[in-house]
């Protein structure tokens, strides 16, 4: 996993917990990531696990909340 500040970091299991990638302390993009929450706007220290994924910026508009249909 790579991300960059200015990435979207999103985590399984709904919808806060999705972060704004605001810094990277490992080398090369590697986690972990200073994350700042949506949800609350707390700001954590994030080792992601092998189901999370990050929307890269440039990758247009970063995922909502699902609604139900």
């Amino acid at each position: 996993m790579r991300a960059s500040v200015g990435d979207v970091l999103v985590l399984p299991g709904g919808e806060g917990r999705t972060g704004l990638v605001i810094g990277v302390v490992g080398k090369d993009g590697a986690p972990p990531y200073v994350i700042k929450w949506r949800s609350d706007g707390h700001i954590a220290m994030v080792t992601p696990d092998p189901y999370a994924r990050i929307v890269p910026a440039s990758g247009g508009s970063p995922p909502q909340a699902s609604s139900s249909r």
